[in-house]
C-alpha cells in the first residue's frame, strides 16, 4: 500500500464488500452475487493502471465504478 491508487481501490473494495454483506444478511436479498464482480474488477483494474503510468485512466475508471454502484446497486427499485 504504497500509492494513492493501492488505497483509493481498496477503500472502494471494502466499501464495495460492506454493501455486498448488508444486502445480503436480508431475508430476501436484492442483488446477486455477480452484480457485484464488475466493480470489483473495474477497482483491480484501477489500481493497475494507477500504479502503471496511467493516473487519467485510473481515475476515469474509480469514477465509473462508483456509477456502476450507484445505478445498479444503490438505485431504488420498483416493489413487485
Amino acid at each position: 500500500m504504497q500509492t494513492v491508487f493501492d488505497w483509493l481501490s481498496v477503500l472502494l473494495f471494502a466499501a464495495l464488500v460492506v454493501l455486498y454483506l448488508q444486502r445480503s444478511s436480508r431475508a430476501t436479498p436484492v442483488d446477486r452475487i455477480w452484480q457485484y464482480i464488475p466493480p470489483a474488477i473495474g477497482c483491480a483494474a484501477a489500481n493497475y493502471l494507477g500504479n502503471h503510468g496511467s493516473p487519467l485512466a485510473a481515475v476515469v475508471l474509480m469514477v465509473l465504478v462508483m456509477a456502476y454502484v450507484f445505478y445498479a446497486l444503490l438505485r431504488p427499485r420498483p416493489q413487485s
